[in-house]
């Protein structure tokens, strides 16, 4: 098991998946997380869907203002990870240009 498996991780992505709208996410992520925090996940997937969209490192800093690292730290998730970003993108409706 690694070490993001946990009864406790569960239990909050349990939370996560009760929430039912918009308002009950924002409610429960300012309690939960920094407004740093948040807004570093929600650039995190900007980042992967101008990923997905085929743009270029200095594109996608300039659009989002995300630095190097983290622009390569998502397009390995994005290339090499389990998935996730792209699963969400989908149903988000945010599908890669074809």
């Amino acid at each position: 098991m690694d070490k993001l498996h946990s009864e406790a991780v569960e239990r909050l992505f349990q939370a996560i998946l009760s929430l039912e709208n918009i308002d009950e996410c924002y409610d429960f992520f300012q309690d939960a997380c920094t407004i740093k925090e948040i807004l570093d996940i929600a650039q995190r997937l900007e980042v992967a869907s101008l990923l997905s969209q085929g743009k270029n490192f200095l594109t996608i800093s300039s659009i989002t203002g995300a630095s190097t690292t983290t622009i390569t730290r998502v397009n390995r998730s994005v290339l090499y990870g389990n998935g996730g970003y792209k699963t969400v993108l989908e149903r988000i409706g945010d599908k890669k240009d074809e």
